[in-house]
């Protein structure tokens, strides 16, 4: 079996979400190859990880990079390309499958080969259930963030630089200018700890406790849509279906009462703690330790020793 993984990259680092496709490409035992475009430095960072790199020097919009997948595609005929749930691969992804024929298979959180076949697991309905899908053919495939682990180190392998020939035809839109929104600059997704707050945080005075916690933690802030409506926190932080998906080594609910549209965004968490006073919150359901009480009261005392804990 083999594959091809678009590694996107943000400046000179490579996105975490890339760097997982090679757990998951070794979870298939399969051959893989790597994608760069435009990263030289990114290149030899994924060479270091044991994965051939392909490189080439050409633009990152979507046209050009949807025309450059698919003349790679088109030479190695893979049986799987793998790509991060980002926002530019979510509209990648259905490009290069439409344009070539292929199945395509978004936001998977795990993938299994029985008999040479590989199933797909990706949540529907909100995360209320899981799928299994199989796909005959090729495969364009968008793996959620956090599901699998970043790989270890392994021994170097080769970067190959290519000169790909983008035809004029295929640029149906050019960039003319670029206008930077001037806000707050969240890194959701790659957060190992996040600890969110919702409606039942009460006041925007309360929810400066789940700024602190976090803070303690050396964490990233989360929030729920009332928490963002409300104004007790910008529109950056929001975790869920309308927001940012999430899959951090510990996430902390507070006050959250654990609704489908916030849970299917941070459900891939390894570990969840939620604080709520109402013992019957759906959000104890897929906690791993819930604490019934008041998130007032709660906090503080969390706070409190968490700071003698990391004073020790």
């Amino acid at each position: 079996m083999k594959a091809l993984l678009f590694i996107e990259t943000d400046k000179e680092k490579v996105l975490g979400g890339s760097l997982e496709l090679i757990s998951a490409l070794k979870s298939l035992d399969a051959e893989g190859t790597a994608l760069i475009v435009g990263n030289r430095t990114a290149a030899d960072t994924v060479a270091a990880l044991g994965i051939p790199v392909i490189f080439t020097d050409a633009a990152t919009d979507c046209d050009t990079l949807t025309e450059v997948l698919s003349q790679t595609v088109k030479e190695e005929n893979p049986d799987i390309v793998l790509l991060a749930n980002t926002v530019l691969s979510k509209n990648l992804a259905p490009r290069i499958a439409g344009r070539m024929s292929l199945g395509c298979v978004s936001d998977v959180i795990g993938v299994t080969k029985t008999d040479g076949k590989v199933m797909y697991t990706r949540p529907a309905y909100g995360g209320t259930v899981l799928e299994h899908i199989e796909v005959e053919g090729t495969a364009v495939v968008t793996i959620r963030n956090g599901s699998f682990p970043k790989p270890e180190s392994a021994s170097n392998a080769s970067v190959t630089e290519k000169k790909i020939e983008i035809p004029e035809e295929v640029i149906k839109a050019k960039i003319i200018d670029t206008v930077k929104e001037i806000s707050e600059s969240v890194n959701l997704e790659e957060a190992q700890v996040i600890v969110s707050g919702g409606r039942g945080m009460g006041n925007a005075e309360n929810f400066k406790l789940v700024e602190e916690l976090a803070d303690v933690l050396g964490g990233v802030v989360g929030g729920t849509r009332p928490a963002i409506e409300e104004g007790w926190i910008s529109r950056a932080h929001q975790v869920g279906q309308s927001g940012k998906v999430v899959a951090p080594k510990l996430y902390i609910a507070c006050g959250i009462s654990g609704a489908t549209q916030h849970t299917s965004g941070m459900s891939g968490s390894n570990y969840i703690v939620a604080i709520n006073k109402d013992e019957d919150a759906p959000i104890f359901e897929i906690a791993n330790v819930g604490i019934v009480g008041n998130v007032s009261d709660i906090l503080p005392a969390m706070i409190e020793e968490m700071k003698k804990a990391k004073a020790e």
